[in-house]
């Protein structure tokens, strides 16, 4: 096996949080925390996915944004984190959408100088 190539039996389990000690209240204090965040990338996202502008995003802003995206998702699995699983899982999706539209918009705007 491909040590990048982890089965879905490889991924820890999400935690509910009181396994691993955090009370209730604090992770649905993390719950809320996340889906306000999330819900607030959104409506951009979509905005710019429906205009296809992408001239206001700068692609290392964008590209670094992603990244950090992904890390968390990462960093929520290792640490078996409900809220960062599903909050920058939620979120990859659309912000890998729009970082490949902006990398698409930059690569037409080189090859027509």
């Amino acid at each position: 096996m491909q040590p990048s190539l982890l089965p879905v039996a490889a991924l820890p389990a999400v935690s509910s949080g009181v396994a691993s000690g955090v009370p209730s209240g604090v992770q649905l204090l993390g719950y809320v925390a996340a889906s306000l965040t999330t819900l607030s990338f959104f409506p951009q996202a979509l905005k710019t996915l429906r205009s296809r502008d992408t001239s206001g995003i700068s692609l290392r802003m964008y590209g670094l944004f992603t990244t950090g995206i992904a890390l968390w998702g990462i960093y929520g699995l290792l640490t078996h984190d409900g809220p960062l699983i599903v909050a920058n899982g939620l979120t990859l999706f659309p912000a890998g959408i729009v970082l490949e539209r902006k990398i698409q918009a930059v690569l037409r705007q080189r090859s027509q100088r």
